[in-house]
C-alpha cells in the first residue's frame, strides 16, 4: 500500500485572487494543470480576518471540476463542517485547536462524503494527532500563523514534516500531509523531499507576474523535490 501519491499535488489559494474575478482565476488554474483550489475560510473570531462562507463554495462549484478543498478557520467548526460538504467542498479541513470534539468532525465530514482533514498551527506538535492516526485524510500543517496571506514561511515546520512522514511511516497510514504558508520557489522542493504531498501557494502564484508560469515552476521544483 502505497502511502503517498505518485506525484504531488499544488493547490493555489484563492485568498490571494482578485474575488470580483474568481470565475476566471478557476479556469486558469484547471488550464495550468493546477491539482486542487484551496479555499480559506476565515470567521474573524478564531483568525483576525473574515474571508467567505458556504454561497461562495456553491458558486465556486458550479466554475470549476478540480477538488475544492476548504480549510475551516473557525470557531466551531463542528457546526458547518458538513454544510461545506454540502455546498460543493471535496476536502474539507478542521483546527485541532478549535474542535474539542475532533473524531466526531471528522467522521462526519467522511460521512457526508469529502475528505476529512486536521490542521495544525505553528505551535501546536504533530504528536496531538497520534491516537486520531487513521480518522483523517490529511494533515495541513501550517507554516505560517493562519489569518492572512503574504506572510513569511517558518523555516521549522520543514521538521514538522519529517517528523508527520516518519508517524505515517510508523503507522502504515496513507493520508497527505499539506503545507499552507509562505510557499514559493525557495522551499517547494525541500518540503516535497521533506515528505509534503501537496503545497497550498497564494501570492506565489497569484501576485506573479504570470500565474500560469508561476504554477509551472512550483510543480517543477516539486517534482524536482520527488526526485
Amino acid at each position: 500500500m502505497a502511502l503517498r501519491p505518485d506525484d504531488a499535488l499544488l493547490a493555489p489559494s484563492i485568498l490571494s485572487a482578485d474575488f470580483a474575478r474568481l470565475g476566471e482565476s478557476l479556469a486558469m488554474l484547471e488550464s495550468a494543470g493546477a491539482g486542487v483550489v484551496h479555499v480559506d475560510v476565515m470567521d474573524g473570531r478564531f483568525v483576525p480576518n473574515i474571508t467567505l462562507g458556504m454561497p461562495v463554495v456553491a458558486a465556486l462549484r458550479k466554475c470549476t471540476r478540480l477538488p475544492l478543498d476548504c480549510h475551516l478557520m473557525i470557531v466551531e467548526p463542528s457546526r458547518y463542517a458538513v454544510a461545506f460538504v454540502e455546498a460543493g467542498a471535496d476536502w474539507v479541513s478542521v483546527h485541532q485547536e478549535a474542535d474539542p470534539h475532533l473524531h466526531r468532525t471528522l467522521d462526519a465530514i467522511r460521512k457526508a462524503g469529502a475528505k476529512a482533514g486536521v490542521v495544525l498551527n505553528p505551535g501546536t506538535p504533530v504528536e496531538t494527532l497520534t491516537d486520531l492516526v487513521g480518522d483523517f485524510d490529511f494533515v495541513l500543517l501550517m507554516s505560517v500563523n493562519p489569518g492572512f496571506g503574504g506572510q513569511s514561511f517558518i523555516p521549522r515546520v520543514l521538521d514538522k514534516v519529517v517528523r508527520l512522514d516518519a508517524l505515517r511511516t510508523q503507522r502504515q497510514a496513507p493520508f497527505l500531509i499539506q503545507v499552507d504558508g509562505g510557499v514559493s520557489l525557495n522551499n517547494a522542493a525541500d518540503l516535497v523531499r521533506a515528505g509534503a504531498d501537496c503545497l497550498v501557494a497564494g501570492n506565489a502564484v497569484f501576485k506573479a507576474g504570470d500565474p500560469t508560469d508561476a504554477i509551472h515552476g512550483l510543480q517543477a521544483a516539486m517534482r524536482q523535490g520527488r526526485a
